[in-house]
């Protein structure tokens, strides 16, 4: 696990040496055990690495005879088998790293070859044969890789402060990046909050000429939600249980270095350890982190229980309000834009407690986005019982009914279903996991008028992408095109980075996102003979490997309780903090239309919380980086 850094261009060996060097310094964090460099005119690229496999060997770059080079960051896991196949086509190896392994097989295969990786991963290719440099990027998005074309010349990096710390000064606010964040609290790909500086997308690999700087891009692969019919006789369990057990044993094996599992006692972290311990890994760390407010925050017991069941060395952390806001500066350094999702502060503390005793940890980022988790299971059966209703009445007698209907709920959902039809009903909703603040609401805030495009239409283009012959089908592959992407993967890389430790995600193994993507619905939410089930597959995987209790405990995922401490005394520090004179946010936004806001988030309103902690973050992110 690494970081890359590199520039082409109009610059000199020298000049591009100093630059990837200064770029290199800065993400010291990414890999503090190494660095390597090479440099021409024109070109220079570099890597931080944080040493997993062949800890001795493995120093980047890495070169073919003819002198195509690599930087690397990430971990492919069949790669064994793939050096295997290299040998006998001829080819030799120097080390016993899978960076080389990647270059051999593109050496051999072309671009093609990425084809053939299994695991995470960005990786900058140099090849003078044809004087282009390629970057890529994994399928799931797990590993960032941003790149820019600013002060004449072309940068990338793994993370955006590399960039920033290498132009002659900041580039533009990115004002419509900004516009939507406060809608979704994260940056949506490909923009970044600064003008001039891009996401490389998921699944995606990109070609730029040397000379020209001409870049041509290529989406490789595709995961279609299409949830397919039940197959009688077939053994959906059995199915899951192969590729998941092997998905776990991949991220175990493929290291050098002890593996351990971040552990909150939900089910799919639960789920990976019980995995863990079938595979015969006994003794293993697992470690969790909980809130010393108690009650709901506190997921510690849970963790414990697992822990006891499966046999590891758990390990704990506990943080307070104080630790909580005292790392509100570091977060935004970490994660480079303003990412409001607040369970990055607890993953931070309990990979920094893990880093103590393990390099490499396995998490369980995407179950419910591949699985239909979350509230799936209920919206799958509304959605069954909108479609038997919109295939039994006309549109215009379902919007009669709605007319006769008293306002509420149940007017709106008719209304909806008279105007969508049943196929299209979540989509006319822009129905999104995070959806704070309206289109409305952000042009009352803005100072002065700005013709920014609409975070709405965003979520249609979304939709309009998903393929599916079911709403819930489009519905996952919105979730996992931006949400997954941009709010959990990245979280989870930059917090787990910054403590210099390697999450790896085994329920994003894209062997298995494929098959989950064609699982039918009734293993996915349930159906009318089990009822209502989300991520069913998973819990008959579970059933007999986890405690009871595991298996029916509500989902919290990190729960945090700042957005009850805005009740509890931080009200007024949130009001002068983000709406004084003082404040850096004021200068794009007249923050007195968060009084009403803030005052309903001191009376308990959770969505006004929400919308204010946006703005907070925000806030925190202008003072570092403006």
């Amino acid at each position: 696990m690494c970081g890359v850094t590199g520039v082409f261009g109009r610059v000199g060996r020298e000049e591009a040496a100093a630059l990837v060097a200064r770029m290199n310094q800065v993400i010291l964090h990414r890999g503090p055990d190494d660095e390597g460099s090479w440099a021409g005119d024109g070109f220079a690229f570099g890597m931080r690495r944080l040493s997993i496999i062949d800890l001795a060997g493995g120093h980047q770059p890495i070169w073919t005879d003819d002198g195509v080079g690599i930087v690397f960051n990430g971990e492919i896991y069949n790669y064994q088998a793939l050096r295997n196949e290299l040998i006998e086509s001829g080819y030799s190896f120097h080390t016993h790293s899978d960076t080389e392994v990647i270059l051999k097989l593109y050496h051999r295969d072309g671009l093609e070859a990425i084809n053939r990786l299994q695991g995470m991963f960005a990786i900058c290719l140099y090849d003078p044969r044809q004087n282009v440099m390629h970057l890529v990027r994994d399928r799931l998005g797990v590993k960032p890789l941003y790149y820019g074309r600013l002060d004449g010349r072309f940068y990338f990096a793994s993370e955006i402060k590399a960039i920033l710390a290498v132009l002659s000064a900041r580039p533009p606010l990115n004002r419509q990046a900004l516009h939507h964040y406060l809608t979704f609290r994260f940056v949506p790909s490909p923009q970044t909050i600064w003008e001039g500086i891009f996401k490389l997308e998921p699944a995606t690999w990109a070609t730029f000429d040397l000379g020209t700087g001409e870049a041509a891009f290529k989406r490789y692969w595709h995961a279609e939600f299409d949830s397919q019919p039940v197959e009688p006789g077939r053994d959906y369990v059995a199915e899951f249980e192969n590729l998941f057990l092997a998905a776990v044993e991949k991220r175990l094996l493929a290291s050098d270095v002890p593996v351990g599992v971040l552990l909150s006692g939900g089910l799919d972290s639960s789920a990976i350890s019980a995995a863990a311990v079938e595979l015969g890994h006994r003794d293993f760390h697992t470690f969790s982190v909980g809130f010393r407010d108690g009650g709901t925050f506190d997921e510690s017991g849970y963790a414990r229980e697992v822990a006891r069941h499966v046999g590891s060395r758990h390990h704990e952390v506990f943080i307070g309000r104080d630790e909580f806001m005292d790392f509100l500066p570091e977060l935004v350094r970490f994660t480079d834009e303003p990412i409001a999702d607040l369970a990055a502060v607890p993953l931070y503390f309990v990979s920094r407690l893990a880093r103590q005793d393990v390099k490499v940890v396995l998490s369980g980022e995407g179950s419910d986005e591949t699985l239909a988790g979350y509230d799936f299971e209920r919206v799958a059966f509304q959605i069954d019982r909108l479609r038997r209703l919109d295939e039994a009445l006309p549109s215009a007698a379902i919007r009669l009914a709605a007319r006769l209907m008293p306002s509420g709920h149940y007017r709106r959902v008719l209304a909806n279903l008279a105007a969508f039809g049943w196929r299209d009903y979540l989509a006319g909703q822009r129905a999104h996991i995070t959806y704070h603040w309206t289109e409305a609401e952000k042009a009352v805030l803005w100072r002065g008028k700005e013709d920014f495009g609409s975070s709405d239409a965003l979520i249609d283009a979304w939709y309009r992408e998903a393929g599916g012959s079911h709403p819930l089908d489009r519905q996952q592959q919105v979730y996992c095109r931006q949400w997954l992407v941009e709010d959990l993967l990245m979280k989870a890389d930059k917090m787990s980075m910054a403590t210099s430790l390697e999450l790896r995600v085994p329920f994003l193994d894209h062997a298995l996102v494929e098959w989950a993507a064609r699982l039918p619905l009734a293993w996915k939410v349930g159906d009318r003979g089990s009822g209502p089930i989300s991520k069913r597959v998973l819990r008959e995987f579970a059933r007999k490997r986890l405690p009871a209790g595991i298996l029916t405990r509500p989902k919290q995922g990190f729960p945090v309780p700042a957005y009850r401490w805005l009740q509890d005394g931080m009200g007024e520090w949130a009001k002068d903090f983000v709406m004084s004179p003082s404040s850096r946010i004021g200068e794009y936004f007249d923050t007195s239309h968060l009084q009403p806001v803030l005052a309903a988030a001191r009376g308990g309103d959770i969505g006004a919380a929400h919308k204010i902690w946006i703005f907070i973050i925000a806030e925190q992110w202008c003072r570092e980086w403006l």
